[in-house]
């Protein structure tokens, strides 16, 4: 998954990513446009959107704005290869913690945003000879996680989702993945941490719960997806790479 190898992997192909003005999605957005990809990157707030992108005011709780987006993106570009579903929200407490409302705005943001995102796309992925999707999962999807519930619930969404989508398309050419990332170093962590009553302490213990003992990096996590979304993955749907340092997985005995 290195650069060297994927040099120009995706020249010439359109790729949309949600959330991609910060955090994972920059990452995300930062990788394929280094391989050659034409990025249009969706976010509530685009202005901080690198420069190199073509960024769209959308939020994926809104089916009209994402159907403007969309459109938008395949009238600049002439078409949509490649849609990665970054957007999300987070959540924390058990199952009493949040409410009804709560609930909802998030899993209409973590799920039913790849749906409406995916579905605008649709017919731009049906034309495309190199069509992938990647929607971002989580660690929290296969593992569970305390104080995670309705956060974990979303995620357990996506992964099946991920699934039902990439046996619906399949047969349209259209490929569909996802990745797992576990507790990565991004913005959305790091106000959790600033939160926390002793912050240092808190990324000690965030850190030695993943088995390789450290935060993963966004850039980790977009080498994952664009393996995922090169013709290097031809064979490769319905499925999830865990970028987690094996915490879904392993079970070291402590040192």
């Amino acid at each position: 998954m290195g650069g060297a190898a994927m040099s120009g992997r995706l020249e010439g192909l359109v790729a949309l990513v949600t959330g991609g003005a910060s955090g994972i999605g920059a990452a995300i957005a930062r990788r394929l446009h280094e391989e050659g990809a034409r990025v249009a990157v969706l976010d509530r707030d685009p202005s901080g959107a690198d420069a190199a992108f073509a960024a769209f005011p959308a939020d994926v709780s809104d089916r009209a704005s994402v159907d403007a987006a969309v459109s938008a993106v395949a009238a600049q570009f002439g078409g949509i290869d490649i849609v990665i579903n970054n957007a999300g929200i987070g959540a924390q407490g058990d199952i009493a913690a949040n409410d009804d409302d709560e609930w909802a705005r998030v899993l209409s943001v973590n799920v039913t945003g790849i749906a409406r995102v995916t579905s605008a796309a649709l017919p731009w992925l049906r034309r495309s000879s190199s069509a992938a999707v990647c929607n971002t999962a989580s660690i929290a999807s296969t593992t569970g996680l305390p104080q995670r519930a309705l956060y974990s619930a979303s995620k357990g969404a996506v992964s099946a989702l991920t699934r039902a989508m990439a046996a619906d398309h399949l047969r349209e050419g259209i490929r569909v993945n996802a990745v797992n990332p576990g507790t990565a170093d991004t913005p959305w962590v790091g106000r959790l941490l600033a939160s926390a009553d002793d912050p240092a302490a808190e990324r000690a213990a965030l850190e030695a719960r993943q088995p390789h003992g450290r935060l993963v990096s966004p850039a980790e996590v977009a080498d994952a997806v664009l393996y995922l979304v090169s013709p290097a993955s031809g064979s490769t749907t319905g499925t999830a790479i865990e970028v987690d340092g094996g915490m879904a997985r392993l079970r070291l005995r402590p040192e």
